[in-house]
């Protein structure tokens, strides 16, 4: 049978404890997640952009890094606070659904077509990339595709059938490779394939090897940036806890403010500035 504990060791390991007990829980961290694409990830503009956000505010970013329509698709069941993502049609349509609020321009920049220095399909040069794609198709040229439903994706998706073809019936030369834009410029460098990236992933890519940029400056090559905010209602507190609509209010709010866009125009890769605030952007 046990002995009871004497009275003095009782009240002795009490007042062990009172300080403890007495002590306020520690402050929870303010913190949203934000579904963005792999191209603001992987150029670093998050690196730069994040801790400046943080340091002013007190409130963490946490990034889920993904193609735009995952990112829209992560949205739209309340698994983040708000989006910074690049297809303005996939966009406005998560608005009209209800899914989203006040989608604002936040910043642009362009994409360029790269490919092997040897240009088997003759770009090199140009500024129209529909006529480039053509040509990369006639020339049978092995072509990289991101094949992620990503803002890229869509894009390129937009400028084949603007020139005339669907990805999928281009045959063995088209290659998807259900990646982001690092790992698909990598398969690009080792098949010496064609590719369309954005230009701050391909300014922060490396292992370049006989790849270079062919074709740049079409309009149609314009790449701008929406921040959404995900419509807590659709998500009640009672069931979805994590939607922290005010905290996510407020970094919305300061990505269009002064602030805010002298912070997106003050990331540069090698001396250059890869994105733009909305409306700032010299080809505009």
């Amino acid at each position: 049978m046990s002995r009871p504990i004497p009275r003095r060791l009782a009240l002795l390991a009490l007042l062990a404890l009172a300080p403890a007990l007495g002590r306020p829980a520690a402050a929870q961290e303010r913190a949203i997640t934000l579904a963005s694409t792999t191209s603001t990830e992987q150029s670093g503009l998050f690196g730069h952009l994040l801790p400046i956000f943080q340091r002013e505010t007190g409130i963490a970013v946490r990034v889920v890094a993904v193609g735009t329509g995952q990112a829209l698709a992560i949205g739209a069941k309340g698994d983040a606070d708000a989006l910074l993502v690049h297809d303005r049609g996939g966009e406005d349509k998560f608005v009209a659904e209800g899914h989203g609020l006040d989608r604002r321009d936040v910043m642009a920049n362009d994409f360029v077509i790269v490919g092997p220095g040897a240009d088997p399909a003759g770009i090199k040069g140009g500024r129209d990339a529909t006529e480039a794609l053509a040509r990369i198709a006639r020339a049978t040229a092995p072509f990289a595709s991101r094949g992620d439903d990503s803002g890229t994706h869509r894009t390129e998706l937009r400028l084949w059938r603007k020139a005339g073809f669907e990805a999928r019936g281009l045959g063995a030369s088209y290659r998807e490779l259900g990646q982001g834009m690092g790992p698909t410029l990598n398969a690009a460098a080792a098949m010496d394939a064609y590719t369309l990236t954005d230009r701050a992933t391909w300014a922060n890519f490396k292992n370049r090897q006989n790849l270079v940029i062919l074709v740049q400056g079409d309009p149609a090559l314009f790449n701008p940036y929406g921040s959404i905010l995900v419509n807590p209602a659709k998500f009640p507190q009672s069931t979805r806890p994590q939607i922290h609509a005010a905290d996510a209010r407020i970094w919305h709010e300061w990505l269009t403010s002064e602030r805010g866009r002298a912070a997106i125009a003050s990331f540069k890769v090698g001396g250059e500035q890869l994105f733009f605030p909305a409306g700032t952007m010299p080809s505009q």
